[in-house]
């Protein structure tokens, strides 16, 4: 495993990764989890859909990275997969975060390119394209996509329902075999036809919890 994989997987990165919930906070509100065996409940429906396509996007982002261009075409198969405005703009919100990080870390004429084309992209474009930057492979950052999609759900329902943090993290160590099926399929989905023809898959709840954050008062965290 590449040593950057682990930074670009550290949610104190300042990227702003850690200000987000991934829906956590509303779903706790809302009575939709409440408990480790609801958290792991949340976080395995997070992994196999919001978390696919995020992974899928990484990689092909890591993809275009070698290449030249069609960043803004990327991008719009990345907003047309997210259908709740909320999501679209904490997406966009931590991809730019991350892109300004990114660039000052390495070096990447993708990097460059990928700012000016799209100067606040959706997360995936921004974590696959600092990704190749950093020297990994398009499989790893699939997983550090897979990983970032639950994490900071994990990390929310510690500080919000008063988890145990050691059970918490032992929930995730157990999810380790479902975020590498998850990044393999990614990464094989990927390298798969065009932009258009990349997972589609849907979380109908997710977007409602989004749309639901935002619209709510005195939340903690920015989504």
């Amino acid at each position: 495993m590449h040593p950057a994989l682990l930074l670009l997987a550290d949610s104190r990165l300042p990227a702003g990764s850690h200000a987000h919930s991934g829906g956590a906070e509303e779903a706790i509100r809302s009575g939709a989890f409440h408990d480790l065996p609801s958290l792991r409940s949340f976080l395995v429906g997070r992994l196999h859909t919001a978390g696919l396509v995020s992974a899928t996007f990484t990689a092909a982002a890591h993809t275009l990275a070698a290449c030249t261009g069609e960043w803004v075409m990327l991008d719009a198969e990345v907003d047309a997969r997210t259908a709740a405005p909320a999501q679209r703009a904490a997406s966009r919100l931590q991809g730019r975060l991350l892109l300004r990080v990114a660039r000052r870390l390495w070096t990447g004429r993708a990097l460059d390119e990928l700012a000016e084309a799209v100067p606040s992209p959706h997360h995936p474009l921004a974590l696959g394209a600092a990704a190749h930057a950093a020297g990994t492979t398009r499989g790893e950052a699939a997983l550090a996509a897979a990983y970032h999609s639950i994490t900071g759900a994990a990390t929310a329902a510690v500080r919000l329902l008063g988890l145990d943090p050691v059970e918490v993290h032992a929930l995730l160590a157990a999810l380790a075999p479902d975020l590498t099926t998850v990044s393999a399929q990614a990464d094989a989905g990927s390298a798969q036809g065009g932009w258009a023809e990349l997972v589609a898959v849907s979380a109908p709840g997710l977007d409602l919890l989004a749309e639901g954050h935002e619209a709510a008062e005195g939340t903690l965290f920015v989504s």
